[in-house]
């Protein structure tokens, strides 16, 4: 009897000490849940639902990274900045060493004027073995460099991420761009030709494509440029330029 009551005393301890560590499993699913939930919902740009969702992750677990990664996304995307730093910096917190939420906070802060902040965590984020997409967090990181007006540095980063991906539009364009205001113009134009095989063009390619050929003598295809830009982005200020010197 005493050997049963000895058992039945054990299993007791024994269900009291792994309900805790059920309970962390459980909150942890339940938030990983509803974070893949809240990132399906801003994949279709249901934000509401999605904001419900992902506060929801937060709420069973705190220490949840991706949430609040997806969270600062989505804050950021409905434009209130503030509550999306607050989350990335928790991202962080939580997860110090990943390379997805390093190099999220190292973006939102460039875009807010930070770059010399943002540029450990990009590093940090290339530091991680296990980040998928370092070509993705050099480029951002030579990007930022660019905007602060430090060309070397960018470029540094910028052939570092073409080193993982060759074909990376995000870094093609850009190196594109610092090639011209190095005065190397051929060069820039194959950065740009790089570009234009991968990328889509937009008004920066354009207006550079023209500025590119117009330095380098070639009317033709300065022209050919000017024509798609004026057709495409009639209100840019470079399509403004072309349309005056027309009226000349």
């Amino acid at each position: 009897m005493l050997r049963i009551l000895l058992l039945i005393a054990v299993l007791f301890i024994a269900s009291c000490e792994s309900t805790p560590k059920k309970s962390e499993e459980s909150q942890r699913k339940a938030a990983e849940t509803n974070t893949s939930l809240g990132r399906n919902y801003m994949d279709l740009g249901q934000y509401e639902i999605a904001l419900e969702k992902l506060k929801r992750a937060v709420a069973h677990d705190k220490t949840y990274a991706p949430a609040h990664t997806l969270l600062g996304i989505l804050y950021e995307t409905i434009g209130e900045t503030e509550k999306a730093g607050e989350e990335y910096k928790l991202a962080v917190r939580y997860d110090p060493t990943d390379g997805d939420v390093n190099n999220n906070y190292g973006a939102y802060l460039c875009a807010s004027g930070k770059g010399e902040d943002a540029e450990k965590y990009f590093r940090a984020a290339v530091a991680d073995p296990f980040y998928s997409t370092p070509a993705i967090a050099l480029s951002n990181a030579g990007s930022c460099a660019l905007d602060q007006g430090d060309l070397d540095k960018a470029e540094a980063f910028l052939r570092q991420s073409l080193e993982y991906d060759s074909k990376l539009p995000g870094s093609l364009l850009p190196m594109a761009r610092i090639s011209y205001e190095q005065g190397s113009y051929l060069r820039a134009r194959a950065f740009l030709q790089r570009y234009e095989a991968v990328g889509a063009m937009n008004e920066e390619s354009l207006t550079l494509g023209y500025d590119i050929e117009q330095k380098l003598g070639d009317q033709q295809a300065a022209n050919r440029y000017r024509k798609e830009l004026m057709e495409r982005y009639p209100g840019s200020s470079q399509a403004g330029r072309n349309a005056s010197q027309d009226r000349k």
